[in-house]
Formats: C-alpha cells, sequence, structure tokens
C-alpha cells in the first residue's frame, strides 16, 4: 500500500498537517531519541567530539535539530545536512539538497555518518541494499537506520493513536507504514548481502528499529 505523504497526495494544509504530525511522532514516541543514541553510540566508538551527518528523507529536519541539540549537552557537536527527494518537505532552515537517496549527490567519505529515520519502510529490499551501499560510499563511519518494526501490537498501537492525528494523510500513511516496514531478520538478510562491515541492530522505544552499519575502515598504508 503505497503511502499517500509519498506522492505529495492532499491539500497543503493536509501535506502540513501530515509534517507536523511526523514531528509529534519524532518527539515523543521515540523517533529523535533513537537517532540520538545511535549516532552517540558512533561517536563514543570512533571518539568524535564533533561530527558530521546526513540526513536522508529529513524533511523539515525537526529530528536533526533535536538530535543537535540534545547531544550538544553531553559535549557532542553535530552538524547535519538534509537530503530528500521533494522540495515541499524542506523548509529551507537549514543546509538542504533535493536529491535521490539510491545516488547521493555527494562525494566518498562527505559525512561521519550517513543516517535515515522513517524512510526505509518506503524501500523495496533491493532497494534498502542500495541505499546502505549508497550510505557507506558516502559515510566515512557508519549507516545509520532508524524505522519501524512490523508487528501486530506496533499496528494496534498506531490505530489507538489516530484521534492524535491532524491529517487524514497520516491516518492512511501510518498504518501503511508499519505494514511496510521490516522486521529485525529480514533487515539483517538485507543487509548481509551487501557485503557491509559489522552491523548492530537493536529494538528500541515503540517499536523504533535502530541499526548501525560500520563502515570497513582501510587499512593504513605501509609506504
Amino acid at each position: 500500500m503505497p503511502e499517500l505523504l509519498d506522492s505529495d497526495a492532499g491539500t497543503p494544509r493536509e501535506v502540513e498537517g501530515s509534517l507536523a504530525d511526523l514531528r509529534m511522532v519524532n518527539r515523543f514516541f521515540g523517533g529523535a531519541r533513537t537517532t540520538r543514541e545511535l549516532l552517540r553510540r558512533v561517536a563514543t566508538e570512533r571518539r568524535l567530539n564533533s561530527m558530521s551527518w546526513l540526513d536522508v528523507g529529513g524533511a523539515s529536519g525537526d529530528i536533526a535539530a533535536q538530535v543537535e541539540q540534545s547531544l550538544a549537552r553531553s559535549g557532542i557537536t553535530c552538524n547535519a545536512a538534509i537530503l530528500d527527494r521533494a522540495l515541499t518537505h524542506l523548509n529551507g532552515s537549514r543546509s538542504a539538497v533535493c536529491g535521490d537517496a539510491l545516488a547521493i549527490p555527494f562525494r566518498d567519505n562527505s559525512f561521519d555518518v550517513v543516517a535515515s529515520s522513517l524512510f526505509v519502510h518506503h524501500l523495496e529490499p533491493d532497494e534498502v541494499a542500495r541505499f546502505a551501499r549508497e550510505g557507506l560510499r558516502v559515510a566515512r563511519h557508519a549507516f545509520i537506520i532508524n524505522d519501524l518494526v512490523r508487528h501486530p501490537l506496533h499496528l494496534a498501537l498506531i490505530y489507538a493513536g489516530f484521534p492524535l492525528y491532524r491529517s487524514p494523510l497520516t491516518r492512511h500513511d501510518a498504518p501503511a507504514s508499519v505494514r511496510r516496514a521490516y522486521t529485525t531478520e529480514e533487515i539483517t538478510d538485507i543487509l548481509q548481502s551487501t557485503g557491509a562491515g559489522e552491523v548492530a541492530i537493536d529494538v528500541h522505544y515503540l517499536f523504533r528499529l535502530g541499526v548501525i552499519v560500520w563502515k570497513k575502515q582501510q587499512p593504513l598504508s605501509t609506504t
């Protein structure tokens, strides 16, 4: 089942309402928290006090802003750029580029981390693999996925939350997102097929899938 926001269906007011719903979900139901913890782990493991990252499908940049503020309180400086395929999703408040996640318009090793939130479930399995390979190409340290876990209880919670949604687009797209989401076993199989380095997968608060795909470190030159 396709999601209406992907195709910019609906009136401008409905689209803005749906984006506002996404901001609410990210703030109160695990979205920003999951990305923050994944980035914190990368910073800790790679001993980074400052970190650049590309938020793919980052829309209005609300997750990036929340994560940066939170990590700054822990002494970690984050500088995010936003990539989104739709100009209507970008609000121009920070560095933003309109482009394709499967052909990221940046050079190799342009950012410390390439990340996404609530994006991977929009992709078919072969597209997830392509996105992971692109993310690892552009990242110096890691590729991060923050997404939903497909589970019957999760779907029930989505329906229970209908009174909170501002937009009819959200009432269509939210259940569709859970139905399209991957299980941990499915995402593991897909990522292992890419030949990536170590893959760390955890389930976070309220059925959030947190994935870190570590980029293989190049051996030091002996010449």
